[in-house]
C-alpha cells in the first residue's frame, strides 16, 4: 500500500485527490496539508511514501517545503503538481529534490502511475520531457553554461564508462537508448545507472540530469554522447 500526503491550497483540489486515492486499492491518503509549512510538519510525523505537492501556494510554498523535506533526509518522495508543462516553479522544485512533476490536468490513471513510479524510486518525467524542460530553462541552471566543466569531487568516484553514462542521462536518453549507443545490454545499463546515482548521491535520474547541467557535462546544444574508445580506460 502506497501512503500519500496531499498538499494543495484549494479544498476542492484536495477533495478530488482524496476521492481518487481512496478508490484505488494500492494507495491510501494519510493526510492533507494546505500550505508548505503543514506539508513539512505532516511529512515528519506521518512518513508518507509520496508527497503530492502543489508548488504554487501562499506563504511557505511548495518549493521551500520540498527543499526542507529533502534536507531532512526522510524516505518520502515528492511529486510536484504544476499548471504548465514548462514552469520555472517546477524546475526549482526539481532542483530542490522533487522526483518529478505532473500537470494539474493530468488524467487520473497517469497521476496514479506517477505516484507508483515515484514510490518505487523512479522519476515520473519522461527523459525527452526532462531534456526539453532543461533546455527551455538552461539559463537558470548556472551563470555560464559555455565555460569549462566544473570540478566536483563526486566525478572522481566515477569510472570513465560511468561518466559517459552520466552524460547520456543528462541528454535525456532512456536505458534502451543508452544500451544501443554504447552497445551494452539494458540490464548492464541499469546496473551502471544505479551505480552512477549512488556515487553522485542523486535520488533519481532527474537529479542526475540537473547535476550534469550544473557541472557543464551536458549543454543544451551538445549532441548526444558517443562512447570513448580509449586504451586503458577504466570500465
Amino acid at each position: 500500500m502506497i501512503s500519500v500526503l496531499v498538499v494543495a491550497a484549494q479544498p476542492l483540489q484536495r477533495f478530488g485527490f482524496r476521492m481518487l486515492l481512496e478508490s484505488t486499492p494500492d494507495t491510501e491518503i494519510v493526510g492533507e496539508a494546505e500550505n508548505g509549512a503543514e506539508a513539512v510538519r505532516w511529512t515528519t510525523e506521518l512518513y508518507p511514501d509520496v508527497v503530492l505537492m502543489d508548488v504554487r501556494m501562499a506563504g511557505d510554498d511548495g518549493i521551500e517545503a520540498t527543499r526542507r523535506i529533502v534536507a531532512a533526509g526522510g524516505r518520502s518522495r515528492i511529486l510536484v503538481l504544476t499548471t504548465f508543462d514548462v514552469d520555472r516553479y517546477a524546475l526549482a522544485a526539481l532542483r530542490a529534490g522533487a522526483s518529478g512533476f505532473l500537470l494539474t490536468n493530468t488524467r487520473p490513471e497517469e497521476l496514479l502511475a506517477g505516484i507508483r513510479a515515484v514510490a518505487a524510486g523512479d522519476a515520473v518525467i519522461a527523459p525527452a520531457l526532462t531534456r526539453r524542460l532543461l533546455d527551455e530553462f538552461a539559463d537558470r541552471l548556472g551563470d555560464d553554461l559555455c565555460g569549462p566543466v566544473r570540478e566536483d569531487p563526486r566525478l572522481g568516484f566515477l569510472t570513465r564508462r560511468e561518466r559517459e553514462i552520466l552524460v547520456a542521462i543528462g541528454h535525456g536518453l532512456t536505458n534502451g537508448e543508452i544500451a544501443q549507443r554504447f552497445t551494452l545490454s539494458e540490464s548492464t545499463v541499469k546496473t551502471h545507472v544505479g551505480r552512477v546515482l549512488a556515487k553522485i548521491g542523486a535520488r533519481d535520474r532527474v537529479q542526475a540530469v540537473i547535476l550534469a547541467y550544473d557541472l557543464r557535462l551536458t549543454r543544451p546544444a551538445d549532441p548526444a554522447p558517443r562512447p570513448a574508445h580509449l586504451s586503458g580506460a577504466r570500465r
